[in-house]
């Protein structure tokens, strides 16, 4: 039977089967899964467990079939880990497969954690007996558009509840790297207060508490006080903080303004316009001198602007991105 990484805790606390497959190629996801198998095969009288390594040395695979055939020391089940970073068996292998699968009684649990499968060796013989006698999993990537939602099903799980431009900035700064979110989690665990991670939080614990705050960097901009906008983020960066979060909350703010100065350019009141966009009252002053400065024209190209940031900051643009941040960071102000 296929399984969805998801699924598998809940499936394991109903039943334990006789076969996991768990390939993919994210490490960290992998290891997770076959951690869940483990724990599980233990509460199953799993009280030894047997490593073969196919990348090992003297590994062969008459070693799986001797351990098809030994018994445990006590009598007891075992768990028996088969670990095939390439994920191809090869012949030999996928003969030793379905020969375990025959040989085993059951008793026994094989815990096979593979690299990718490829789409032709999900066809082969030995994969399907693997299917048919117990699980697969595959496990994919999270990707950049996964992310934001992977976050959040990892925050709930820690008991914790993320606003959503929290989770913005915080899937933004990740950049994919699964295991600094896992660390970034933990540490979110200990700023949250009443369990809710907000922008506040996720900017303690990105910026390591900086000393140059990132928004009140944002609203002097906004204010048109280009020279204590430009010694903040000086500040931030002598203090060895990332550009990506510094550039994510200027191009955000960028995005607000043009929304805010088309409604504004369409005829409504300012007011009117503050409101339906939520700015606080406290940041009123600052946005709408921001507004009289710029128009519509002139903040889609700080937009423009921002992107090759971004670029340079990839590599796909020249330039150094501080010095392109600063410049956007200057215009945003005057």
């Amino acid at each position: 039977m296929q399984l969805k990484p998801e699924q598998l805790r809940q499936h394991l606390q109903k039943q334990c089967l006789p076969v996991y497959l768990v390939s993919g190629d994210e490490p960290l996801l992998v290891q997770e899964c076959a951690d869940l198998v483990r724990g599980a095969a233990r509460g199953a009288g799993c009280t030894d467990r047997e490593i073969v390594d196919t990348a090992a040395r003297d590994f062969n695979w008459q070693m799986l079939l001797h351990s098809a055939a030994e018994m445990s020391l006590f009598g007891d089940r075992k768990l028996i880990e088969l670990r095939l970073p390439d994920g191809k068996p090869g012949a030999e292998g996928s003969k030793a497969l379905c020969e375990y699968i025959d040989r085993a009684s059951g008793d026994d649990i094989l815990l096979v954690v593979s690299g990718k499968i490829d789409k032709q060796s999900q066809n082969s013989k030995w994969y399907k007996t693997l299917d048919k006698a117990g699980a697969t999993l595959q496990v994919w990537p999270v990707g950049a558009r996964e992310m934001p939602r992977w976050l959040r099903q990892r925050l709930q799980a820690a008991g914790l509840d993320i606003d959503a431009d929290a989770l913005e900035l915080l899937a933004e700064r990740l950049e994919g790297n699964l295991y600094a979110a896992v660390q970034e989690v933990e540490k979110l665990k200990l700023l949250a207060s009443n369990q809710q991670v907000t922008m506040a939080t996720v900017t303690a614990a990105v910026l390591d508490n900086a000393r140059y705050n990132l928004f009140a960097m944002v609203d002097t901009a906004l204010a048109g006080d280009a020279t204590a906008a430009l010694r903040m983020i000086h500040g931030l960066r002598g203090e060895g903080n990332d550009l990506v979060p510094l550039l994510w909350a200027v191009a955000r703010e960028v995005r607000s303004l043009y929304a805010m100065q088309l409604d504004c350019e369409a005829g409504q009141p300012v007011n009117r316009v503050l409101n339906s966009h939520r700015v606080w009252q406290s940041r009123s002053a600052a946005v709408q001198a921001c507004l009289q400065r710029h128009d519509s024209n002139s903040l889609g190209a700080l937009l423009r602007q921002a992107l090759t940031v971004d670029g340079s900051l990839k590599g796909f643009a020249e330039g150094d991105p501080w010095d392109q941040l600063d410049r956007l960071l200057l215009e945003l102000a005057t």
